[in-house]
């Protein structure tokens, strides 16, 4: 079953998931990231490109050719993930192939609209049996 982790009081979302993206490949794990907002996603692999001048964070598209090699993976579905190891959801619900993963990361903003929708995933989670986690951020 599907292990899930929150983190919470996220300042700023793109920057954290980031961190969490540079976390998760530095420790040898695969992540796909997911937002089925193409503008989200945009941000998010611009961001990766920049937010620490000491660190790069191996990344490309799902349909990229170096997918299977690729440690971090921005994917708008589920259509020809190379993997299923650790899914960041960056959408406002929750990913409809979640369970097939190992573990989901959900990050939740300190914007209230933010905190209401992950509270819907949260119950959703929780009423189904899955083992969550909850993180609070101090200083992201």
């Amino acid at each position: 079953m599907t292990r899930i982790d929150f983190y919470h009081y996220a300042e700023d979302k793109l920057r954290y998931a980031c961190r969490l993206a540079a976390t998760v490949a530095e420790r040898g794990n695969r992540l796909v990231v997911y937002a089925p907002d193409a503008q989200v996603l945009s941000a998010f692999d611009r961001l990766l490109w920049t937010f620490q001048s000491t660190r790069f964070v191996p990344h490309c598209r799902a349909a990229d050719a170096i997918a299977p090699q690729t440690p971090v993976i921005l994917a708008a579905g589920e259509d020809a993930l190379p993997h299923h190891d650790v899914l960041l959801n960056l959408g406002d619900e929750r990913p409809p192939f979640f369970a097939s993963f190992e573990r989901l990361l959900e990050i939740v903003s300190t914007e209230e609209e933010d905190k209401q929708r992950a509270r819907g995933r949260f119950v959703f989670y929780r009423s189904r049996g899955y083992e969550i986690n909850v993180n609070a951020i101090a200083g992201a």
